[in-house]
């Protein structure tokens, strides 16, 4: 089975983490991965309430393909970061007749070098970079909420409407 393994902040989902998606149809499973913590100390809004925001996102694609994996959650230890090097041990333990790629979105691309045992990564997985095809950003929604204007056209309905509803960002 191929795996492929799409971590992101997730906050929240947009259009442009669909088009990263959309490239990803290839694989039998797809995993995203919204960091429990961010390890370079990015603020985002709270673990849970972007595991429900990705699990509505997941729900409006409708591919059968794609979930959201909860490796991070079994990984988390109180004031560590969860590092990429970690999940996919674990995933290969996990899934151990699987070959999983780490898909990279353009953020993680450029730092990539600064990842927990970078190279280890790069000998031991298939590293995907895979930019996004639609240019919209969490930021530009995250914006657009501070402003009081509709994001509908910047994410999924159900994201759109739990953003709205409960006020976040």
């Amino acid at each position: 089975m191929k795996i492929a393994v799409f971590g992101s902040a997730f906050n929240p989902p947009s259009l442009g983490h669909k088009s990263v998606i959309d490239s990803l149809g290839h694989f039998d499973k797809v995993l995203l991965l919204p960091s429990i913590s961010h390890a370079w100390g990015k603020q985002m809004l709270e673990y849970t309430s972007r595991c429900e925001l990705v699990d509505a996102f997941i729900q409006d694609l409708t591919l059968h393909n794609v979930e959201r994996s909860k490796v991070e959650e079994q990984l988390d230890k109180p004031g560590q970061s969860v590092t990429t090097f970690a999940v996919l041990s674990q995933l290969s333990e996990d899934f151990p007749q699987s070959e999983i790629t780490f898909v990279l979105g353009p953020d993680n691309l450029f730092n990539f070098s600064k990842f927990y045992k970078a190279e280890e990564i790069l000998s031991k997985w298939s590293v995907m970079a895979c930019p996004e095809k639609v240019a919209i950003r969490s930021t530009d929604i995250r914006n657009r909420l501070a402003n009081g204007a509709s994001v509908d056209e910047l994410t999924t309905p159900s994201v759109a409407r739990i953003l709205q509803s409960n006020h976040y960002y």
